[in-house]
């Protein structure tokens, strides 16, 4: 019986993640299909039921489903708990475990680069949704010096400062606070964790920071994956800055995913192919 894989999200149109992940599973010649599940918030209970029957490995999440996911599932893995979402669901003998493996992603996309050693590093984190959220509980675990979280609306960020307890300091501000070019200046790690730049998205031709505010020699990260090259990524090109886009953390969260689902870890180079083959074809 060929097994399945999914990932849930509305809309899903965006999603490449049926593309690496397939490619994976062919190319380990495991009998499982990865499809896009595209499910109305209305629908999600139902639909996340269904990973019980033995036909299932499990599932992705995606947005706007990762939050409320975690009442329909039987086990929270420490982690997602902590950070307060999941992105993966695992079916073992019809019991649904949650998972978060977008931390993990996230700190294996920073080290693939070999230029952020967070070692008392000041970071700066814009944005303070889902994503912001998984970045610094990341963060948190490491032995920074500070953090800084800039958002449009100041109270979203306060909130996010005050949900974790840790013994670093964390300060909420506004984007446009006049404070925040001296934090930028500061920073030895800045993560857009906002949808700005996105292809196709309402602020497609925008970039969070200037390449002016961005301090050479610093780490540059952008969650947004399509396209591979956002503006923010070309202003700190500009400035002498390091970069990451988004691909490989969406890889490496995908991999994560990969390993809890099947107990085999999947061909990352072959992810990384099919994920960029999968971008070009949207271009």
């Amino acid at each position: 019986m060929k097994l399945k894989l999914g990932i849930f999200g509305y809309p899903l149109s965006h999603s490449i993640s049926p593309a690496f992940q397939q490619a994976a599973l062919d190319e380990l010649n495991l009998d499982v299909t990865y499809e896009a599940w595209e499910v109305r918030p209305s629908d999600l209970k139902s639909r996340i039921e269904e990973l019980r029957n033995p036909g299932y490995l499990g599932a992705n999440v995606t947005i706007p489903h990762k939050e409320s996911a975690m009442d329909l599932v039987d086990d929270l893995d420490p982690l997602a708990e902590k950070i307060g979402s999941l992105n993966t669901i695992v079916n073992r003998n019809g019991k649904l475990f949650g998972y978060n493996t977008d931390a993990a992603g996230l700190l294996k996309a920073l080290n693939s680069t070999g230029a952020f050693d967070p070692n008392g590093a000041q970071v700066l984190i814009v944005g303070a949704g889902g994503a912001a959220r998984a970045a610094v509980c990341a963060l948190l675990d490491l032995n920074i010096a500070g953090l800084v979280i800039a958002n449009r609306t100041v109270d979203r960020a306060i909130v996010l400062q005050k949900y974790f307890d840790s013994n670093i300091e964390v300060l909420a501000i506004g984007i446009d606070d006049p404070r925040l070019s001296e934090y930028i200046k500061k920073s030895r790690l800045i993560i857009n964790c906002t949808s700005m730049g996105m292809k196709n998205g309402p602020a497609e031709h925008l970039s969070p920071l200037g390449e002016s505010l961005i301090p050479e020699e610093s780490l540059v990260c952008d969650m947004v994956y399509n396209p591979p090259m956002t503006p923010l990524l070309t202003e700190a090109v500009k400035s002498g800055a390091f970069i990451v886009g988004g691909l490989p953390m969406l890889i490496y969260q995908g991999a994560s995913a990969f390993e809890l689902w099947t107990n085999v870890t999947p061909p990352i180079s072959v992810m990384f192919t099919a994920a960029e083959n999968a971008l070009e074809g949207n271009q």
